[in-house]
């Protein structure tokens, strides 16, 4: 305690109204520290023998229990083990009159967090309390802290304003809280399979453990196979050392096997017996080893079709197409274009130190309308491009490719729209600036960070749908 706190000469707790049980068979006992406990602010209940004391905390969990070790019917530290057994984690601090050294590591061992010999007293006793609450507190603190790093680190790198993309996070964050289904994640190149993966792992449980990805057309089948499960000493010519494949490696944590379409027969059949059941075996050796890993692959393959030619195993397809995900391509989710060029756009402020990097609206607009084969990916190296080329800190449609300037408004003027509402992509974008904008109380600035957008491409997109703070579709105020 940094300070101490009286109120008619009693200790007063720094944690008001925090419940404790006392558990002691001496009725002397149980009412002086009834008493003294709850003039110094805590709530107190009452129990006489381990019995009712394991049935008071199964009905009633408290935040701490003083619990004698020497009680009429079980002893104080089997009611402990038998909380532990229960899964109750409330704090426990064990009272005896014997100042036993094997009692008192027992009972810390039994997962106690102190230990207070008899007679003791009773400013001491809140002390210990107040610590032990102030420990379980900052645990606490430190535990929601880490889960939303975890969180933050999983989905950081994720832009989705799109339905699609707001579905496919639903599904990682349920299939990662699992934390043993395989996974296969399905679509195009430069999709950001690798970042779903990541994400998985990243919101399991197993997030403190290993993540290790391997890029299976890396590598021909006998060194995929070497990479994989590893080798004993001597298993072939240069193997002058022991080597840990991949899988230990990944023990408690995931692998990622990126594009899985392409391993070949030998390792598939591996891969397989692995999957079964968790065991292999290096290569050179006899010893089965178990391996506790998630498994999750990616693939920009047909597999079904793969399955068919007699290329992929398919016994193997199903077992990995336990869960699956379909990431489609980025001209399917247009809506997620000006989120992604903003996100990336942060990046290289602070990448290649231009804190006041822009682009303009007619450069948004052009890449929102080319088709980007290479997705994501294409994106991001058309982006960075494009900030290296441009001219004091903005893009214009100059900085940009001439190629994707010429296919952007090729493609503009197929489509042969008008300037509102050309489709239903477009609809659903006005809504959801609508929306954002009624819900920010026609703050631009809110809104635009709602979507992820910049201000300057949240007013583009106003006037090309003639929205205006009056919420009807009217002259846009300059």
């Amino acid at each position: 305690m940094s300070d101490f706190s009286f109120q008619n000469g009693c200790l007063m707790t720094e944690h008001p109204g925090a419940t404790i049980l006392v558990v002691d068979d001496e009725q002397l006992v149980r009412w002086s520290l009834e008493n003294d406990l709850k003039r110094a602010g805590f709530q107190i209940s009452t129990a006489a023998n381990g019995a009712d004391a394991l049935e008071m905390i199964k009905a009633q969990e408290p935040d701490l229990v003083l619990l004698d070790i020497r009680l009429p019917d079980i002893d104080g530290i089997q009611v402990l083990r038998e909380l532990r057994k229960m899964g109750i984690t409330c704090l426990v601090i064990m009272l005896s009159a014997f100042t036993d050294v094997h009692h008192a590591v027992e009972a810390v061992r039994a997962g106690a967090c102190d230990y207070i010999p008899k007679p003791f007293d009773l400013d001491d006793i809140i002390l210990r309390i107040d610590k032990a609450l102030n420990q379980r507190g900052l645990e606490q603190e430190v535990h929601r802290y880490r889960n939303q790093q975890t969180t933050n680190q999983g989905l950081q790198n994720i832009v989705a304003v799109s339905r699609r993309m707001h579905e496919i996070l639903d599904i990682i964050t349920r299939v990662a809280a699992q934390g043993n289904s395989t996974v296969l994640i399905r679509g195009e190149t430069g999709v950001g399979k690798d970042l779903l993966a990541r994400a998985i792992h990243a919101l399991s449980p197993r997030a403190n453990g290993p993540f290790v990805e391997i890029n299976c057309p890396s590598f021909p089948a006998h060194l995929l196979e070497n990479e994989l499960f590893g080798h004993e000493r001597g298993a072939f010519t240069d193997a002058r050392t022991r080597k840990e494949g991949l899988l230990e490696i990944a023990h408690r944590g995931s692998v990622f096997l990126n594009e899985i379409g392409d391993i070949e027969a030998t390792v598939q059949a591996k891969l397989l017996q692995f999957l079964e059941n968790k065991v292999f075996r290096r290569i050179g050796s006899t010893k089965e080893r178990t391996v506790d890993v998630r498994v999750i692959t990616a693939t920009n393959k047909n597999l079904e079709k793969a399955v068919e030619e007699g290329q992929f195993r398919r016994d193997l397809f199903y077992r990995l197409n336990v869960i699956p995900i379909e990431v489609p391509p980025l001209h399917q989710r247009k809506e997620d274009i000006p989120a992604l060029i903003e996100h990336f756009l942060e990046q290289f402020r602070s990448e290649f130190s231009k804190p006041h990097l822009e682009i303009t609206p007619d450069a948004v607009d052009l890449l929102i309308h080319y088709s980007w084969p290479g997705n994501v990916r294409e994106l991001r190296n058309c982006l960075e491009r494009a900030v290296l080329l441009g001219r004091e800190g903005l893009i214009t449609v100059d900085s940009l490719p001439a190629e994707i300037v010429r296919q952007s408004r090729q493609n503009r003027f197929d489509q042969n729209a008008p300037a509102a509402l050309s489709s239903p992509l477009e609809e659903q974008e006005k809504r959801m600036i609508l929306e954002a904008l009624e819900h920010a109380g026609w703050n631009q600035s809110k809104a635009s960070r709602m979507l992820r957008i910049s201000r300057d491409t949240l007013r583009y997109r106003m006037k090309k749908y003639q929205i205006s703070p009056s919420r009807e579709y009217g002259p846009f105020p300059d």
